[in-house]
C-alpha cells in the first residue's frame, strides 16, 4: 500500500494542479460485491449490515402511523438526538423516518471527533451535553456501549497568536469546569513521543476529549427513544410535505407523504443533512447550504501511536484522529469539491478521493508526526457533507412555514454538536424557544433575500470552509458574498475612503481610510478553481492589519474621526436599520403585547422599547413611532385604518425581529399587517449639539425644542433640488456625563 510521502511525490510529479470538475464518479459501497480493500472504512460491520439489509428491504421497517405529534426526517446524528430528546421531554407519538438505514448519508462515515473547547460559550455548553449523553446517559439508560473513547485532545500552536487563542479557550473552559492545560513543547513531546515539536510555541491539552462511534451512538439513541414511546421507521423515503393555509393566510404543516402512506402531523423536523435542501423544497422552505466532498485517509498500523490523544493542527489545517493502532488524517482545504447534483440514491457510499485536493494535507501531517512519511494508507474515505454560509448550523422554525423546523447544515460537526443541538431543538419544538441563546444558529439570522441566493450561499460557504481552522479575530470581515445590499450613499462614501463592514447582507460604513479607497472586489475563492488570487488588494490588506486581539489599527482612525466631529459639534452617521410598519385594526393590541414599554401614545410620539418573549427574555430593542391613520399613502407611511406604528430595528437583527413579530401576530391572531420597507427607505443620523442647527438649513420645518420636543417625530419636506422628497425626522435629547450634564441633540432622518 502506498505511503503518504509516496502519494505526495506521485501527485506532484504526475498530476498538474487542476480545478475539480462537477460530476465526480461515485463508488457506491451498498451495491455489487461491497467495498474494495482500497475503500474499506472504519465501520465495516455497520456497512456490511446495511448492505445486506438494503438488498432485502422492500418497504418500511414497520407500519406507518396515521398521525404523529412530530415527524423527524433523517436518521443521522441530529435526527436521532432530536427524537431522543423529544421523548425525554415527554412528547408522545413522535416518529423518525429514515430513507435507508440509520446513519446512512453523511453520519456513517464521520470521523466522530469531540473537542470540548470552542470560542463560543454556548457551543461549549452544547458540546458538554453531547459528551454527557454519549459517555454516560445512553449507556445508563440502554445498557449499550455507544463507542465513546476518551483519549484526550491536543491543539497545536505554531504561532504566538495561536497560543494566545488557546489560552483564551482554556480560560473559557475553566468557567464550565473543563480541564485543560497549556503545555510547553517539551511537555507535549513527553505526552506524544511521535510528535515533532521543534516548530511549536506550545499546545493545549484537554484530557477528556474523545471520539464517538456513529453506529453505536445512533443505535443507542434509537433504543432509548423507542423505550419512551417514539417510533423509528427505516426504508421509508419522504416524497412530499403537505401544507395548509389557515383562515388568517398563514401556511402551516399538515402532513408528511411517503412512498408507503401519509402521516398527518403539525410539526416536521428537517434533519436530512446534505438532502435538507430537497426536503425544504418539498415544503417551499429555503435551506441555505451546499454539499461538498469531505475526506480523510486511514493509515496502516503505527507502532507507539496507541492511546495517543487526537490532534488538531489548526495552522496546518489538518487533524489526526486515533483509529485504534492507526491514524485518520483529514483537514480543510481551500479548493473543496462541490457536489453539484445531489443524488437521492446515495446512501452508504463514497466518492473517489481526489488526490489533487487532498495532498495539501499530507505535508502538514508528516511535519507534525514524521513517522507518517513511511506509513502506508489502508483506506480512503471521501463522503458528502453539508456546509453553510457562516459555518454555523441551521436550526429553528422556518419563517416561511409554521411547524417546519430545521436541524441541518452542521459543517461536518453533526456528531459533535448533535447532543446539545438535539436537546435545544426539542425544547424549541415543545416550549417555543430553546433553553440556551441559539441566536447564532437560528435560521432567521439570514435575511430572506439571501437564503436562496445561490452565488451568496456558494461563496460564503466556500470561504467559511476554507477558513474553518483560521484564528477567529474579532475585527475580521468576509471577502465572499459582498455588495449584496448597498445604500444609495454607498458609492459616495466609498469614494471618500470608507472601509465597509458586512452585517446581515448590508454593506455598512466601518471607518475611513486616509490612504485612499478600499473597495470590496468580487470574490476570488482564494485562488481556487482557476481564479486568480489578488496579490495587491487594498481591502484585503487592511483586513490583515486588523488580525489582532488588541486594539485594531482603525481604532486610531475612529478616534480622529470622533474628535473631528466633536470639534464640529455634530456627528453624521449612516445607519442600517430594518424599517417596518405595523398597521391595522388590532395594531394597538399587538403593540401592547409585543413591546415592554407603553407605546399607546398620541400620533407623533416615539418610544424606545424592548421586545420580550413569553419567558420574559429579550428578543430585541427598537424605536416605535405612533402614526396617524390616513386614507391615502404618503411616501413615508402606508394607508391604513385603525392604528399604526413605524418600527426602526437594528439592521443586524432585522430579520430576526421581523420573524418574531410575525410569529406573535400569527399566534395571537391579531388583525394587522407587518410591512417591510427596509429596502425602500434610508436612515441618516446627525448627532451632537449643532445637529438641529445643521438640519435647520436642510429641512422645511421648525426644529426648535418647543416645536419639535424630545421623543417625537413628524413628516417634513426637504429643501433644495429634492423638492418633492419627504423625511420622517425623530428628535432625541441625551445627557453627556463628562463635564456635567449638557443636552446633546440627535435627529434621525428616515428618507425615501
Amino acid at each position: 500500500m502506498a505511503s503518504l510521502s509516496r502519494a505526495l511525490r506521485g501527485v506532484a510529479a504526475t498530476r498538474p494542479r487542476r480545478s475539480p470538475a462537477p460530476g465526480w464518479a461515485l463508488r457506491p459501497l451498498a451495491s455489487g460485491a461491497g467495498p474494495t480493500s482500497e475503500k474499506s472504512v472504519p465501520y465495516q460491520r455497520t456497512l456490511k449490515e446495511a448492505q445486506d439489509a438494503s438488498v432485502a428491504a422492500r418497504g418500511p421497517s414497520q407500519p406507518l402511523p396515521s398521525t404523529a405529534s412530530v415527524v423527524v426526517i433523517g436518521g443521522g446524528s441530529l435526527g436521532c438526538q432530536t427524537l431522543y430528546h423529544l421523548a425525554k421531554l415527554g412528547v408522545s407519538g413522535a416518529v423518525l423516518l429514515e430513507r435507508e438505514r440509520l446513519t446512512s448519508g453523511t453520519t456513517w462515515h464521520t470521523a466522530g471527533l469531540l473537542w470540548q473547547l470552542r470560542p463560543s460559550d454556548v457551543e461549549v455548553e452544547l458540546l458538554a451535553h453531547t459528551r454527557r449523553v454519549v459517555s454516560r446517559d445512553l449507556e445508563d439508560e440502554t445498557g449499550l456501549h455507544t463507542g465513546w473513547i476518551q483519549n484526550g485532545g491536543l491543539f497545536i500552536a505554531s504561532s504566538r497568536q495561536r497560543l494566545d487563542e488557546y489560552k483564551r479557550l482554556m480560560s473559557l473552559g475553566k468557567v464550565y469546569g473543563i480541564e485543560s492545560h497549556v503545555l510547553s513543547p517539551g511537555e507535549t513531546k513527553a505526552l506524544y513521543p511521535l510528535m515533532n515539536v521543534e516548530d511549536l510555541y506550545g499546545t493545549l491539552y484537554v484530557p477528556h476529549d474523545g471520539t464517538m462511534d456513529p453506529a453505536g451512538t445512533c443505535t443507542s439513541l434509537a433504543r432509548a427513544a423507542t423505550a419512551r414511546g417514539a417510533q423509528v421507521i427505516e426504508n421509508c423515503p419522504v416524497t412530499g410535505i403537505r401544507v395548509r393555509t389557515d383562515d388568517f393566510g398563514v401556511r402551516r404543516v399538515a402532513a408528511v407523504e411517503t412512498e408507503f402512506g401519509c402521516i398527518q402531523t403539525p410539526c416536521v423536523v428537517n434533519c436530512a443533512g446534505v438532502w435538507a435542501g430537497a426536503v425544504g423544497r418539498m415544503a417551499g422552505v429555503k435551506v441555505p447550504l451546499v454539499a461538498m466532498h469531505h475526506a480523510y485517509v486511514v493509515t496502516e498500523r503505527i507502532e507507539g501511536i496507541q492511546n495517543m490523544p487526537n490532534v488538531r493542527d489548526h495552522d496546518a489545517s489538518v487533524y489526526l484522529r486515533l483509529q485504534g493502532d492507526a491514524l485518520s488524517v483529514g483537514g480543510y482545504e481551500t479548493n473543496p469539491i462541490f457536489w453539484e447534483e445531489v443524488s437521492d440514491k446515495f446512501a452508504f457510499g463514497l466518492f473517489d478521493l481526489d488526490w489533487d485536493v487532498f495532498t495539501q494535507h499530507i505535508e502538514g501531517a508528516i511535519n507534525r508526526v514524521p513517522v507518517l512519511e513511511k506509513t502506508g494508507i489502508k483506506s480512503t474515505v471521501c463522503g458528502p457533507e453539508s456546509f453553510t454560509p457562516d459555518h454555523k448550523p441551521l436550526m429553528g422554525e422556518a419563517p416561511e412555514l409554521r411547524g417546519f423546523f430545521l436541524g441541518c447544515g452542521f459543517n461536518s460537526a453533526g456528531m459533535m454538536l448533535g447532543g446539545g443541538c438535539g436537546q435545544q431543538l426539542a425544547s424549541w419544538i415543545v416550549h417555543g424557544r430553546p433553553e440556551k441563546d441559539m441566536h447564532s444558529y437560528d435560521i432567521r439570522r439570514f435575511h430572506r433575500s439571501l437564503t436562496d441566493h445561490s452565488r451568496w450561499i456558494r461563496e460564503r460557504s466556500h470561504e467559511a470552509y476554507a477558513k474553518n481552522y483560521s484564528v477567529v479575530f474579532p475585527h475580521d470581515e468576509p471577502l465572499a458574498g459582498r455588495n449584496m445590499r448597498t445604500d444609495p450613499l454607498h458609492e459616495e462614501l466609498l469614494a471618500r475612503g470608507c472601509v465597509f463592514q458586512e452585517r446581515h447582507g448590508w454593506e455598512r460604513p466601518g471607518w475611513f481610510n486616509a490612504q485612499g479607497t478600499a473597495p470590496v472586489l468580487p470574490y476570488d475563492y482564494y485562488g481556487a478553481y482557476g481564479h486568480r488570487a489578488r496579490e495587491d488588494y487594498a481591502y484585503g490588506q487592511l483586513l490583515r492589519q486588523e488580525h489582532t486581539f488588541s486594539f485594531p489599527p482603525h481604532h486610531d482612525a475612529i478616534k480622529k474621526e470622533c474628535l473631528a466631529c466633536r470639534g464640529a459639534a455634530a456627528v453624521f452617521n449612516m445607519s442600517y436599520f430594518g424599517k417596518f410598519y405595523l398597521v391595522g385594526p388590532d395594531a394597538r393590541k399587538a403593540a401592547d403585547w409585543l413591546f415592554s414599554a407603553d407605546v399607546s401614545r398620541p400620533p407623533g410620539s416615539t418610544v424606545y422599547t424592548c421586545m420580550l418573549n413569553h419567558r420574559g427574555g429579550t428578543e430585541g430593542d427598537l424605536t416605535v413611532s405612533r402614526l396617524a391613520p390616513g386614507p391615502q399613502a404618503s411616501p413615508l407611511a402606508p394607508a391604513f385604518e385603525g392604528d399604526g406604528y413605524y418600527l426602526a430595528v437594528g439592521g443586524a437583527v432585522a430579520q430576526h425581529s421581523w420573524s418574531h413579530i410575525s410569529t406573535v401576530l400569527q399566534d395571537r391572531k391579531f388583525r394587522c399587517q407587518l410591512i417591510d420597507s427596509s429596502e425602500d427607505l434610508g436612515l441618516l443620523s446627525v448627532q451632537g449639539p449643532a445637529s438641529r442647527a445643521i438640519l435647520q438649513e436642510v429641512l422645511e420645518a421648525d426644529l426648535s425644542d418647543e416645536a419639535f420636543p424630545f421623543s417625537t417625530h413628524k413628516l417634513v419636506r426637504a429643501a433644495g433640488h429634492l423638492e418633492s422628497s419627504h423625511v420622517r425626522a425623530g428628535g432625541h435629547l441625551e445627557e453627556r456625563p463628562s463635564g456635567g450634564p449638557r443636552p446633546e441633540g440627535r435627529l434621525r432622518i428616515h428618507h425615501q
